[in-house]
């Protein structure tokens, strides 16, 4: 039975014989919560990696790029963008469910209160009026952009993109180089959006403080 680090000088409790093993775990848990990945999904990806050779979480590519008698090391990459690398203990790639017993150092449990955002929505459940709305769906149609002028006299393009989950579909406004984003078939991540009605459709708005991006391409796009 393995025992518990002790809690003295700040080392936190956890299942770990060495705190070089829980340090891991707290770097895969800052990793996860920066691009918003539940950590058993992403660890899971890092053992996919490790049996075979690669693979993918949300929108980030995990190689195993070393393997060694006691661990692995792994390269963490976003498009051409590298996230990290670090090795991680073959005895915790072993195990099943590495995070059931794992307490988070205090900087990491502040910065994941910190980061806490609504629960994931669902469009079905969307409400004119709702406000901090997350969501994942897939975008199923783009209509022609128009061209329409602005309060402040100007002219800019939108199109009133529909996009769809199990639950239903909604309109997203598309301004611009928004329109040039996303392609049909494409899956996206809404964040802090707003819930209007216009015209007597629900539609899901993307204010300042709001953001949207491609997760998953469309394989045609």
């Amino acid at each position: 039975m393995r025992k518990k680090v002790s809690q003295g000088r700040g080392r936190p409790y956890g299942s770990y014989h060495k705190l070089a093993d829980y340090k891991s775990l707290n770097y895969l848990a800052l990793i996860s919560m920066r691009y918003e990945i539940d950590w058993n999904d992403f660890f899971n990806s890092l053992v996919e990696a490790w049996g075979h050779r690669a693979s993918t979480c949300e929108n980030l590519t995990i190689e195993c790029r070393r393997k060694t008698r006691d661990n692995a090391i792994f390269l963490i990459t976003e498009g051409c963008k590298v996230v990290a690398q670090f090795p991680i203990s073959k005895h915790i790639l072993e195990e099943t469910n590495p995070f059931k017993d794992f307490t988070p150092t205090k900087a990491l449990r502040r910065k994941k209160a910190k980061n806490i955002k609504v629960k994931n929505s669902r469009i079905g459940d969307l409400k004119s009026g709702m406000k901090r709305i997350n969501l994942k769906a897939r975008v199923i149609e783009i209509p022609e952009p128009r061209t329409v002028i602005t309060r402040l006299g100007g002219s800019a393009k939108v199109t009133n993109a529909s996009i769809k989950d199990e639950t239903g579909i909604i309109q997203l406004p598309l301004w611009n180089q928004q329109i040039h984003i996303v392609a049909v078939g494409d899956t996206i991540k809404v964040e802090n959006a707003s819930v209007v009605t216009f015209r007597g459709e629900r539609q899901l708005r993307v204010g300042r403080g709001g953001q949207f991006r491609v997760i998953e391409k469309c394989a045609n796009s």
